[in-house]
C-alpha cells in the first residue's frame, strides 16, 4: 500500500485504515481533510483528472557513479 497521489493546491491522497476499514485519506498541506470510502467521495475534494500518482524510483548502486562520470 505504498500508493500516493498528489494534485494541485497541496492535495494528497493516500490509502489508510480507519477502524479496520480501508479508506482513501485526503490531505491538504499535510492536514487531514477527509477519510473517503470511495473514489466518488474523493472527487468532492479534488478533480480526479488533476491527480498524479507518485512512483518512488529505486536507485541502483552503479547509477550514481554513472551520473557522476558523465557530468565530469
Amino acid at each position: 500500500m505504498d500508493s500516493r497521489w498528489v494534485g494541485p493546491d497541496g492535495y494528497e491522497i493516500v490509502p489508510a485504515y480507519r477502524r479496520d476499514r480501508q479508506v482513501l485519506r485526503v490531505r491538504r498541506h499535510g492536514q487531514v481533510v477527509a477519510d473517503c470510502l470511495s473514489v466518488e467521495e474523493v472527487a468532492r475534494y479534488v478533480d480526479l483528472a488533476d491527480l498524479c500518482e507518485v512512483i518512488p524510483l529505486t536507485a541502483r548502486a552503479g547509477d550514481a557513479r554513472q551520473v557522476a562520470r558523465s557530468q565530469a
